[in-house]
């Protein structure tokens, strides 16, 4: 069973640091509900994840962000943002039995965003991911 996330654009609309915040929460939600157009709201066509971001279909995830800053540039145009993330990672299906492997892993995003002039909605265009620590088993990554 799916879990209904809230729709893309948020009423009343967003501005400001919480629009830019807004992006990087669809794409977590997304990945957590498995939700493919919250997904795709989030990233403009051409992005790079580094490294590459799993979908959540093979892999369970649950991130947590905090101790977001966000700097918004050019005109209301762009924006980078840093931000702590702690996040449970399972093998698909398995996160509800406690005796399977399990990774519970820190680390520091970096992201630049730019503002969509079609539909207005900031969109990440590289999204770089640093894990700082970890408990449990790296293998579910499939590194």
């Amino acid at each position: 069973m799916s879990v209904p996330a809230l729709p893309v654009t948020l009423a009343p609309a967003l501005s400001g640091r919480d629009a830019v915040a807004d992006a990087l929460y669809r794409a977590v939600v997304a990945l957590d509900t498995a939700d493919d157009a919250l997904f795709k709201s989030a990233f403009t066509t051409d992005a790079v994840l580094d490294p590459m971001l799993y979908h959540a279909h093979q892999i369970g995830h649950q991130p947590l962000l905090s101790n977001m800053r966000i700097n918004i540039t050019e005109g209301d145009s762009k924006a980078q943002v840093t931000c702590s993330a702690l996040s449970q990672h399972y093998r698909g299906g398995e996160g509800m039995n406690p005796s399977s492997d399990f990774l519970l892993a820190g680390g520091l995003y970096w992201v630049e965003l730019v503002k969509d002039s079609g539909d207005g909605l900031w969109k990440i265009k590289h999204w770089t991911l640093k894990s700082t620590w970890g408990q449990g088993d790296w293998g579910i990554l499939g590194k």
